[in-house]
């Protein structure tokens, strides 16, 4: 156990200073292009929507180095059905990110991705500052992401791997397969694959510095990068070794009520309100700005029986509260006029609202140490290893204070003021209900500390054989992920409730608890704003507090040999084929308090044993309650892929069929088939190319959803239908050892006009794709549960409870099953045109687009009662009905400047609401009654530009979201921050500014 103790005094808050400098760097232009090989001629010409290969390209094919994405064929001239986009080294400096993660999530493709900027709300997701991917809006798991066409240790138990860990300076291209894979790499490949390509052969050193700032004087951030390469022994042995430095101190929390950090002003509280009521012809929730919760206030209020409606100034003067909505307190708990459902009023005294207090974007600080040795034991064939050594720390309050809408408090308690005490003897009461978000209380700190240690060790070469020239890969990786996670300043609830319940005992005021007494309660004055004693303070949020220490490995081993079997009619027939073990393990321990003491986590000093706390069960802290846990798997694969040239003439064009099929087995779930079908034709019209793929593709479940510990979240303020009001809950997530894999059908048909003889600078595509997921893994929410038996479905009546009479009682549990179905089409459009001197000027002039519509999501939860919900448009969600990037680009040898216009549409809060305001149908589960449901789209403008100093040496800037839009908000129903980071900018204008070098 000592370790962990070090472990958490060393995760401390990610602090520091980035010099401020208003700053930007150039924009991106990306390279859509199918699988090619390596020759620099084929390069250029098969490249879609690609201008000529850039220097850096240029060089690549030069040497050979061929790694094809979505295709394990590596045969010259062969053309991959499945469309994928290639972002190249220049595109990725012009975008000028601290970040390379942010560059690729701009791909309209890619949605509902997580960043620094996500996550920032929580406590116990232990996914603050994790940077994945999710194509087509299926979410990270779904998505494969692959460094060097190889698999990477998860960053957590979901198995995602953290961008933020790889040596991002030595990236020279990313590949972005936008269709189903799972044949060509195996699970998780079903919204498509992401594969980030190092330069193996870079020689000579490059570097890279940056400072960026927000127009607010927040996220200050640093960068420094560095790499340098050699070759020896006659261009036999190579030698890489890079670094890597980022610093960047995010977005803090405002204050309570509606305060953001800086001078933003666009919180407004927005908030869909419940009135409990389904069928008086009205909508059950109403959208408004200004929700005022009704049980709190920010030094505390009484909200319930005869004395309800009065609070405590920081002083500790009672007054009558100010509702919202021209509210009065009825003395059972509610307001009139107001919203029973979820205990909102509109307006009134908001300065005890939470929802401002939580972080916009978590601190981050990440170091990168890499290195590359390859030697050519022969001529075409290469032994290497390589070795990445990463650690990620990132720091965020989930919300400030300890919100607590329920105590009781004794009339008798010293610290009451005298007017409030005679108030009782007069109402008669003894005690009373009282509510406060404790705003004295120290704000709450989640601190992540991820450390990863990967290292591979390979073979790869080229040798001749049957009609051509044949290609192997063959290698073994051990990866590591260690991860903690600790909490500072967070109340244990019992404790709390201890230091508040005050009486006078020999003329001095202690707690009432004779055995607290005996442990160091200190009493805590809750009336008004008066800070708890530092005895007091450790008591209630001790020293250590919630934690918890993740352990993941994975080991790889696999074959991949790909050549031509025979020269056919039309072309060689290709064959590639191979196999893969891999095996996934995690152990997670956390604290007594949390998980539970057992003997994994036992007492001790640090956490001494506590009768007031639930030693059984744990979940005694407000949040971040980590649990125990642990699981592995084996995988046993093989695959092969042909191509087969079907026909090419002068008259018909060239035509390619191409086939793949990969079985698996799962130790934990059995064996499972992937395969796909697709081809392309070159037509006779002059640059078009026709492409259509179809593939079975699968997803086993993570370690996470199969052995999951427990993952409890605290609901501050969840509607108990039984009762019409609003509770505090824990929300148990847990695994499920008997979850199949998820197979899906995935279908994209295409048209390609690549740079015609009559037009060569332009290109232009069109795909439409079509996913079908069965079994998909997955749950209902808490509040569908609780409502789904409420409206009469007992199926669901035996997994919650909501009016225990203990403290922390309350609870929902939540478990995945393979019952869902997903179901979701739309097509990608995409366009550039090239103009070499325009105007008769130097250099060139480049203009591209691409765009994302999504027709439908289509989310079936597969049970008897629950209705069909579409979530395409819904812009609380991941999926905008449409999603473009523009980039319009001038660049000679001197200088480059960019301009980059980011857009999605206008969508709706959810597709489920049915919108009234007048003789409402019956509000249900499945199609609740709403009286607004729009929610604004987002326009984004950005602007970069370089300048050469000298040949070696060059000077950048860059200004995102230059006219510092806002977001629209994202309304909740319960006290959270209403905002969407997931499609919305919540930082606002950021400069950046930037040198780098290479010699």
């Amino acid at each position: 156990m000592a370790n962990f103790w070090f472990d958490r005094r060393r995760n401390a808050a990610v602090r520091g200073t980035a010099t401020s400098l208003a700053a930007l760097a150039t924009s991106l232009s990306f390279t859509p292009a199918h699988a090619q090989t390596a020759p620099a001629a084929p390069a250029v010409q098969e490249a879609e929507q690609a201008p000529p290969a850039a220097p850096a390209q240029e060089a690549e094919a030069q040497q050979g180095d061929i790694i094809i994405t979505g295709t394990r064929i590596m045969s010259s001239g062969f053309t991959a059905p499945t469309p994928t986009t290639v972002i190249g080294e220049e595109e990725i400096a012009r975008n000028a990110q601290p970040n390379l993660f942010n560059t690729v999530i701009q791909l309209p493709s890619l949605q509902g991705s997580t960043g620094a900027a996500t996550g920032t709300f929580s406590t116990s997701s232990g996914q603050q500052g994790l940077s994945s991917f999710s194509l087509r809006g299926l979410g990270t798991i779904r998505t494969l992401t692959l460094l060097d066409g190889q698999r990477v240790v998860g960053a957590n138990v979901t198995g995602v791997p953290d961008i933020s860990m790889f040596p991002q300076l030595l990236v020279k291209r990313v590949d972005v397969v936008t269709g189903g894979a799972s044949a060509s790499y195996g699970s998780d490949a079903v919204g498509g694959v992401v594969n980030f390509i190092t330069d193996t052969r870079f020689t000579g050193f490059k570097a890279n510095a940056q400072a960026g700032i927000t127009t607010y004087g927040d996220d200050k951030q640093a960068l420094v990068q560095a790499a340098f390469g050699t070759a020896l022994l006659d261009n036999r042995l190579h030698l890489i070794v890079s670094g890597e430095y980022d610093h960047e101190d995010g977005v803090g929390p405002g204050n309570f009520g509606i305060d953001l950090a800086g001078d933003r002003d666009w919180h407004r509280a927005s908030t869909l309100l419940n009135t409990g009521i389904t069928n008086n012809g009205l909508p059950q929730f109403n959208y408004r700005d200004y929700a005022q919760p009704y049980q709190y206030a920010l030094y505390g209020l009484i909200n319930n029986g005869p004395l309800q409606g009065i609070a405590f100034d920081a002083n500790g003067a009672p007054f009558n509260f100010n509702y919202g909505s021209n509210g009065q307190p009825l003395g059972n708990g509610r307001v009139s006029n107001c919203f029973p459902g979820n205990s909102f009023c509109v307006g009134g005294d908001l300065s005890g609202a939470p929802g401002s207090g939580a972080s916009l974007k978590s601190a981050l600080e990440r170091i990168n140490g890499y290195g590359r040795i390859g030697f050519d034991f022969a001529d075409n064939h290469e032994i290497y290893f390589t070795a990445n050594v990463a650690q990620v720390k990132t720091s965020n309050q989930p919300s400030p204070g300890y919100n607590r809408p329920n105590l009781t408090v004794q009339c008798a308690n010293p610290f009451l003021p005298q007017l409030i005490r005679d108030r009782c003897v007069t109402a008669g009461i003894t005690s009373f209900n009282f509510g406060s978000s404790n705003g004295s209380f120290p704000d709450p700190k989640v601190h992540t500390d991820r450390r990863q240690y990967r290292f591979v060790g390979g073979l790869k070469g080229q040798f001749d054989f049957a009609a051509g020239d044949w290609s192997y890969d063959a290698y073994y990786a051990h990866g590591t992920t260690i991860s903690d996670i600790n909490v500072d300043t967070i109340v244990l609830q019992n404790r709390y409730v201890a230091a508040t319940n005050a009486i006078t005992l020999n003329g001095a005021i202690v707690c009432a608890d004779a055995g607290a007494r005996a442990l160091g309660c200190q009493p805590i004055n809750i009336f008004g704003g008066f800070a708890p004693s530092s005895a007091a303070l450790a008591y209630v949020t001790p020293e250590n507090g919630p934690f918890q220490h993740t352990r993941l490995t994975q080991d790889v081993a696999s074959i991949n040999i790909s050549g031509d079997l025979i020269n056919l009619w039309a072309g060689p027939l290709a064959l590639a084929f191979g196999g893969e073990y891999r095996r996934e393990f995690y152990r997670v321990n956390a604290d007594p308090y949390g998980a539970g003491v057992s003997a994994i986590s036992p007492n001790s000093p640090e956490y001494p044993a506590d009768p007031l706390l639930n030693a059984a069960q744990g979940s005694n802290w407000a949040a971040g309650n980590y649990k125990n846990g642990g699981g592995k798997y084996d995988v046993y694969e093989g695959f092969a892929e042909l191509n087969l040239p079907l026909f090419k003439s002068d008259g018909a064009g060239s035509a390619n069929l191409n086939g793949a099929a990969r079985v698996t087995h799962y130790s934990t779930s059995g064996t499972v088939w992937a395969w796909k079908i697709g081809g392309t034709w070159e037509t006779p019209l002059d640059g078009i190319r026709l492409r259509a793929v179809t593939s079975r593709d699968v997803r086993a479940p993570n370690l996470s959803e199969l052995f999951a510990a427990p993952t409890v979240t605290t609901l501050p303020n969840f509607n108990d239908p039984f009762r019409n009001v609003a509770v505090q809950a824990f929300q148990n997530t847990i695994g499920n050892p008997d979850l199949k894999p998820e197979i899906a059908r995935n279908t994209e048909v295409g048209v390609v006009l690549s740079r015609p003889s009559w037009a060569p600078g332009l290109s232009l595509s069109f795909d439409y794709y079509s996913i079908k997921l069965r079994g998909v893994v997955s749950t209902l929410t808490a509040d569908q549960i609780v409502r789904f038996c409420f409206e009469g479905n007992q199926a669901f009546c035996g997994g919650f409870v909501l009016d225990s009479p203990t403290q922390g009682g309350n609870f929902i549990n939540v478990q995945p099953f393979n019952l869902a179905s997903w179901k979701t089409s739309g097509f990608d459009i995409e366009a550039s045109y090239q103009w070499r001197r325009p105007l008769g000027l130097p250099g060139d002039f480049t203009i591209r687009a691409l765009g994302t519509h999504v027709r439908e999501f289509l989310v079936s939860a597969g049970i008897a009662g629950v209705d069909t919900v579409d979530q395409a448009g819904a812009n609380t969600g991941n999926t905008p009905d449409w999603k473009w990037l523009a980039v319009q680009t001038y660049s000679n040898d001197s200088f480059s400047l960019t301009l980059q216009q980011r857009w999605f549409s206008d969508g709706v809060f959810g597709n489920q609401y049915v919108v009234c305001t007048a003789s409402c149908p019956t509000s249900t589960a499945n199609h609740p009654t709403i009286d607004y449901n729009r929610m604004k789209g987002a326009f984004y403008f950005d602007v970069g530009g370089s300048v050469n100093v000298t040949k070696a040496i060059g000077a950048y800037f860059k200004v995102d979201n230059l006219f510092d839009h806002d977001p629209t908000p994202s309304p909740q129903t319960n006290t959270g921050l209403d905002v969407n980071p997931a499609l919305y900018d919540t930082l606002g204008r950021t400069y950046r500014l930037g040198v780098r070098m290479r010699f």
